[in-house]
């Protein structure tokens, strides 16, 4: 599978950005991100599906990881490629079947990856791709074959799932929303992590659960920031998908340019200032900051998917770690500073599933990924993404 999405990366990637909008760079890179993911259960699901031995008074006592069977992923739009591999590589690769029911606006690239399945040699109907509509689905959860779900959605997706699957006792991982803070402390290498922090908030066009949405930043390097983050922001090419010097695209549809308008206005009614940008042509909305922030503004409580930064100051350390928890949220948190042993010891006092330090949160095949509160529960990739799906069956011999 990794060879085929290596020879056809370019048709794929074009496929991606035809249909959802994201630079064809970005495309690339997710094309190749679900390589990396081939290649890392492929090396390593032997070792991570063994049965793991306990010592006790039986002769021989183990733990042994069954497949469920049938898994229905429920993904979306904004990385159509890399969040439907992302589910069904390793639920497949556990010993289970399963079907995607992808977002309406891909459905090229849904019926795509049940072709790469099919030439890579997984038996055909180990992966079905279905077109169906939001009935079809609750109907297929509560039928008797389907065994277990996998939804990457808002939050008002995952609830509704949530009651299904719970009303039928079956196991459910959710990967929802995410309004990730950017902690900018005072000791920060503004020069050295600057591009990072204007990624993990313009990419994809700020349509991603984990990209940095509240910046949080300390007072003694609050101007410099601003300066520096502004310049930076200025700086990136809006333009035509498919060409390679475009960094930032329109968002998928109208819809979502509408909500993210109404979301500033709002805020902006409440006190908040637009530093710049705040100008949009139908589905295209420019790169946004949106200073004087406060707790009670929709930038800051509500998930904004697309490219706003929402930048709040704050006087200290201590105000800043406490603000990263203000939200009903908890799917990651990113740090800067040089102080990495104190940054350190705030891990345990963040209740978000990630904890970065001088990076953007993202997802690596090698590490579990998912989030708490409102973010969902369960967790996807590695080891633990791997178990997600089976029965984990004790095994004792008198």
């Amino acid at each position: 599978m990794a060879d085929n999405l290596w020879e056809h990366r370019d048709q794929y990637a074009k496929l991606i950005t035809t249909e959802m909008g994201k630079p064809i760079k970005e495309s690339h890179s997710e094309i190749e991100k679900c390589i990396l993911l081939c290649e890392f259960y492929a090396k390593n699901a032997e070792d991570l599906l063994a049965d793991e031995l306990i010592e006790t008074e039986a002769q021989e006592s183990f733990i042994s990881y069954d497949p469920l069977g049938v898994i229905l992923g429920v993904m979306p739009w904004n990385y159509p490629f890399w969040q439907a591999f992302r589910f069904a590589l390793p639920t497949l690769t556990a010993g289970n079947t399963a079907i995607l029911k992808h977002a309406s606006n891909v459905t090229g690239c849904a019926l795509v990856i049940q072709d790469i399945f099919e030439e890579a040699g997984y038996p055909k109907g180990c992966f079905t791709t279905v077109l169906a509509n939001h009935d079809t689905i609750e109907n297929l959860i509560k039928n008797d074959i389907i065994k277990a779900v996998s939804l990457t959605g808002s939050e008002a997706a995952g609830r509704k799932i949530a009651e299904i699957a719970g009303s039928q006792l079956k196991k459910l991982v959710l990967e929802l929303g995410g309004n990730n803070a950017c902690v900018v402390l005072n000791d920060a290498d503004l020069d050295k992590h600057l591009d990072t922090m204007v990624n993990a908030r313009m990419q994809n066009a700020g349509q991603s659960c984990i990209a940095a949405k509240r910046f949080i930043v300390e007072s003694g390097i609050y101007d410099d920031f601003i300066e520096k983050f502004t310049a930076k922001i200025k700086t990136i090419k809006h333009g035509d998908p498919l060409l390679d010097t475009t960094q930032i695209s329109t968002l998928a549809k109208a819809d979502f340019a509408d909500t993210l308008e109404d979301q500033i206005n709002r805020s902006i009614e409440k006190g908040a200032k637009v530093h710049f940008g705040n100008h949009r042509n139908g589905a295209y909305y420019q790169p946004t900051i949106i200073t004087e922030v406060t707790a009670d503004m929709p930038v800051f409580k509500e998930e904004t998917f697309g490219p706003v930064a929402a930048v709040i100051k704050v006087d200290n350390q201590e105000a800043a770690y406490e603000m990263v928890s203000d939200t009903s949220f908890g799917l990651g948190t990113m740090i800067f500073t040089e102080n990495i042993k104190d940054a350190k010891k705030n891990i345990i006092h963040i209740e978000d599933g990630a904890f970065f330090i001088n990076e953007m949160v993202k997802s690596d095949p090698r590490l579990p990924f998912g989030g708490t509160k409102n973010s969902g529960y369960g967790r996807e990739l590695s080891k633990e993404g791997l178990l997600a799906f089976t029965n984990k069956k004790t095994v004792y011999i008198k």
